[in-house]
């Protein structure tokens, strides 16, 4: 039997349902199937534009990136260093957006070229500051997926704003790590002041860059 294609029905609203139902169920348990249901459709419907989750994650992946992309950027002519804090400030906020925003990321293959645009502005402001292509993307890879790694572990404290699961209480691990008082305190930089977590970070990450490849 042929599946016919549902009216109306577009690649545009599927992803924004998808979007929308993530934050509700997680990425586990978003479906096909469940997605139909939102859009009252059948599952099948959906197989004209995506041939299974794995090609609607990447589309998903996109346009959180698309979104990340529309936010305020540097000026043209602004430095490598805050051209790199601005695209993964931007990236963070994106993904927080989202319940597993990170994890929907994550491998994800971008569709389209529109994210080549900040990759070649980033680049380029990398090698005009003295870096070698092969150091430039090492340095832009590696603030992004501290960046990813970042919010993945943040999310699986905090899976949206303001929402907090259960066992990542700061005080009740302190009393249970009484016996080794480091780790004991370490609780409250790892596990709360995410904001502050994330800025101290990237900038460690900046200077370990510089550093590395003896440029300021």
């Amino acid at each position: 039997m042929t599946t016919r294609k549902s009216p109306g029905l577009d690649k545009s609203q599927i992803v924004e349902t998808a979007l929308r139902l993530l934050n509700e169920v997680g990425l586990d348990g978003l479906t096909l199937r469940a997605i139909a249901m939102e859009l009252d459709v059948k599952a099948p419907a959906l197989y004209w534009h995506f041939k299974g989750k794995r090609e609607l994650l990447d589309e998903m992946a996109t346009e959180m990136n698309r979104r990340a992309a529309a936010r305020p950027g540097p000026a043209p002519d602004a430095p490598w260093r805050e051209r790199i804090l601005a695209g993964n400030r931007a990236l963070r906020a994106a993904l927080l957006g989202y319940r597993d925003g990170a994890k929907v990321f994550s491998g994800s293959r971008f569709t389209g070229t529109e994210h080549a645009v900040e990759m070649e502005e980033t680049l380029g402001a990398l090698v005009e500051a003295g870096f070698t292509l092969p150091q430039a993307v090492r340095a832009a890879s590696t603030a992004h997926l501290f960046t990813l790694g970042f919010v993945t572990e943040e999310q699986g404290v905090e899976p949206l704003p303001g929402e907090r699961r259960e066992g990542f209480d700061v005080e009740e691990r302190a009393a249970r790590l009484a016996a080794f008082p480091l780790s004991a305190t370490a609780g409250a930089d790892l596990f709360r002041d995410y904001d502050e977590g994330f800025e101290e970070g990237l900038l460690v990450v900046l200077a370990g860059i510089s550093a590395r490849y003896g440029v300021d």
